[in-house]
């Protein structure tokens, strides 16, 4: 079995003002984007990697992998993503700086900010054209309400769930905008799973003006459209840990293979799934009852433990997608450890691997030696600096150096991916021909399907499959660039 994969990350930004004046996101932007404008001629670029870095609306920018058929790929084009953000935050830094502004530019891989606005970490999977959308949405989606409890990022939540948070009006013009809610009132706070549970409205749906789903489905399949269609997962959290985006894409992965090979699974359509997924992020102990359409209960646990026994059936009979048998294999033990952890209460087999579990252990031991609560200003602090990449001040490095946060891929495997595209997928030739293009001075347009010189003869390249890492016209074309 084979499958495209991809992630789409969108960072936060921030300053801290010296004594100078404080600059807004726009203006961070700007200098964050210099060095791309200067580069690309554009605030939206693809690179030779095959990636796209692009600035979204609300000032965001953003980083979208190139193709992916191997897990281990996507997790060392994700993290290319981040070194290339930070190499873009140092310049911008410096800068700053011969602009004699006084001040500290912060890039943060969240999902929320202090004034509410939620903005997000996609997941892409390429699907067959020929299977049930509708059927495999149903199938899926009570995973994706549980699926937190495996990889959340983590969160400072209201202890009481609330359905009366709606996406501010003034930002549902834009689907790609981040929606702001009221913050709660600092009364009663849980430490939970997922800072995106509670900016959840609807299952699936493409209306994402009018409200944020947890699958996006609009038809937007990048390739072959009597071919393929591209599921857009957008409920995920941006994780740190290379481990934890392991097991987020690899058991979504794993549950689409189940899909996809017809592997018998009983109907566990959730009757209230945004209910229940407020309530999911709230329970660090998967103990949570969920009822089903069908009047049966299963606690969260249960149920993943239900996806989870399916899944290990396919893995071990060599049918999944997710790039070689190694990376399944450690998708199927930490899903399991997980389960185990969250039933006994012992976390010490996970405490490196998982995001939401690294980051407790580091606000728990805060509380126990001050007397702060989770309201406290110093706890939020604590999770800004998780998630900061800014050099020299964000924590998630110095956890890894450390020993205290696990890794998949090498330093020198990420290095190259910030350069080289996966070669075994259409993002190759387009690695090449941005590259080629770029060195040679010409002016060229790209998208994830097309290549363009944009001279005289117009010339241009259609890449319909994503799968196929050669493309003779595409050489063609590239050799002309070459010659002059």
């Amino acid at each position: 079995m084979k499958r495209i994969f991809g992630l789409e990350t969108e960072y936060g930004i921030a300053f801290t003002a010296g004594e100078g004046r404080r600059l807004g996101p726009e203006e961070i932007a700007r200098y964050l984007f210099r060095p791309v404008v200067a580069w690309g001629r554009s605030s939206n670029v693809f690179l030779t990697n095959g990636a796209r870095l692009y600035l979204d609306v609300g000032s965001h920018p953003e980083y979208a992998t190139a193709e992916c058929d191997r897990l281990p790929d996507l997790v060392a084009q994700d993290g290319a993503g981040q070194e290339l953000m930070i190499d873009l935050l140092r310049q911008a830094q410096e800068t700053m700086v011969e602009d004699g502004l006084d001040g500290t530019a912060h890039l943060v891989k969240n999902n929320t900010d202090s004034a509410g606005n939620s903005y997000g970490s996609h997941e892409n999977f390429l699907i067959r054209r020929t299977m049930d959308f509708a059927h495999l949405t149903t199938v899926l989606l009570p995973f994706l309400v549980t699926r937190q409890l495996l990889v959340g990022a983590g969160a400072v939540l209201p202890a009481h769930v609330s359905m009366d948070l709606r996406p501010a009006e003034a930002n549902r013009a834009n689907p790609n905008a981040p929606q702001t809610v009221v913050p709660p009132l600092p009364a009663d706070l849980v430490y939970g799973l997922s800072p995106r549970s509670d900016v959840m409205w609807e299952g699936v749906s493409s209306a994402t003006t009018r409200s944020r789903p947890i699958i996006n489905a609009r038809d937007e399949p990048h390739a072959d459209a009597e071919k393929y269609r591209r599921l857009h997962v957008i409920v995920g959290d941006s994780s740190m840990s290379q481990t934890t985006t392991e097991l987020k894409v690899g058991s979504a992965g794993l549950v689409l293979d189940l899909i996809e090979t017809g592997a018998p699974i009983e109907d566990l359509t959730l009757r209230n799934p945004i209910r229940d997924i407020r309530h999911v992020a709230r329970d660090l102990t998967g103990s949570h009852v969920l009822e089903l359409a069908s009047g049966r209960t299963l606690t969260v646990r249960d149920l993943l433990g239900i996806y989870l026994e399916r899944a290990r059936h396919l893995v071990e009979g060599g049918h999944h997608s997710l790039g070689d048998d190694a990376t399944a294999h450690r998708v199927l033990d930490l899903w399991t450890r997980m389960l185990t952890a969250t039933e006994s209460g012992d976390f010490s087999t996970v405490d490196t691997e998982i995001d939401w579990v690294i980051k407790k252990k580091l606000v728990d031991r805060y509380l126990a030696r001050s007397e702060a609560g989770l309201a406290d200003p110093r706890i939020a602090r604590l999770d800004f600096a998780y998630h900061d990449l800014t050099p020299g001040v964000g924590m998630f490095p110095k956890l890894e150096a450390a020993g205290l946060a696990a890794r998949t891929v090498g330093a020198e495997a990420i290095a190259r991916a910030t350069t080289e595209p996966p070669a075994t997928t259409r993002a190759a030739v387009r690695g090449r021909f941005v590259g080629a293009a770029h060195d040679a001075g010409r002016d060229f347009t790209v998208d994830w399907v097309h290549l363009r010189l944009n001279d005289q003869m117009q010339r241009a390249v259609v890449l319909k499959d994503p799968f196929d890492p050669t493309s003779e016209s595409a050489d063609t074309l590239i050799d002309a660039i070459a010659r002059g």
